[in-house]
């Protein structure tokens, strides 16, 4: 394994060399878009498995995570979207993965709530739902619910732009739950697109800043595939 820095590594897997079987992962983006490609990749080739994974959707249409779901590679997932997979569908009828869905808001707020060290918060969302079966419920001005944070051994995520000591930079929609995603993780690998010198990115640009970032390394070959193609006119 051969490093530049304290922080950057050469390639995917340098950077994911001692995830282990049984690990939790979040892994940033919001469908396909911010996903990182390289680490994905990456995984599907290394001998890992009973992976509990922590992302907004699992994949979708055979790409992004799926890669590794029809490796049976996952063993849990906490997601909030499971539409536009039917591979996830047949694993989950098939009983074959653990799926526990969480509200859009309250999965943000529980890795939030990891990241700031908070032990647990109520919510509305979900009270008297399938989604309230098993916790404990308090009434407010309404009855709520006790949500838990949700911490990772890794994140995996992608950004623009990084530089040495791990200071990011997103583009546009690619944030997403990334940003979370590295303060609630024990090792956080970034994917960037661009290394850039210390000092490159603003202060008031740095989205993430490096105290949250353990390893990086640059993309390559990324096809920043598109769920939904629309164009101006249809």
């Amino acid at each position: 394994m051969t490093q530049q820095s304290s922080k950057v590594f050469q390639s995917a897997k340098d950077a994911l060399h001692d995830i282990k079987s049984g690990s939790a992962l979040m892994s940033g983006g919001f469908g396909l878009c911010g996903i990182a490609e390289n680490c994905i990749d990456a995984l599907s080739e290394m001998d890992v498995k009973d992976l509990t994974v922590i992302s907004n959707n699992i994949g979708n249409s055979g790409r992004g995570l799926v890669k590794i779901l029809i490796q049976h590679k996952i063993k849990k997932a906490y997601c909030s979207y499971v539409g536009g997979n039917p591979d996830l569908e047949k694993q989950m009828l098939a009983k074959e993965i653990e799926v526990e869905l969480v509200p859009q808001g309250t999965f943000s707020e529980r890795i939030r709530a990891a990241g700031m060290g908070i032990r647990g918060f109520y919510t509305p969302t979900g009270a008297g739902t399938l989604v309230a079966e098993g916790k404990e419920e308090r009434t407010f001005d309404r009855p709520c619910i006790l949500e838990l944070p949700l911490h990772a051994d890794f994140a995996i995520i992608k950004a623009q732009k990084a530089d040495p000591y791990g200071n990011l930079w997103f583009k546009e929609t690619a944030r997403n739950f990334s940003p979370l995603m590295a303060m609630a993780s024990k090792i956080t690998v970034v994917e960037v697109e661009e290394l850039v010198e210390l000092g490159d990115i603003p202060p008031e640009d740095v989205h993430v800043a490096g105290i949250f970032v353990q390893r990086i390394f640059k993309g390559s070959n990324y096809k920043n595939d598109i769920e939904f193609l629309k164009v101006k006119g249809e």
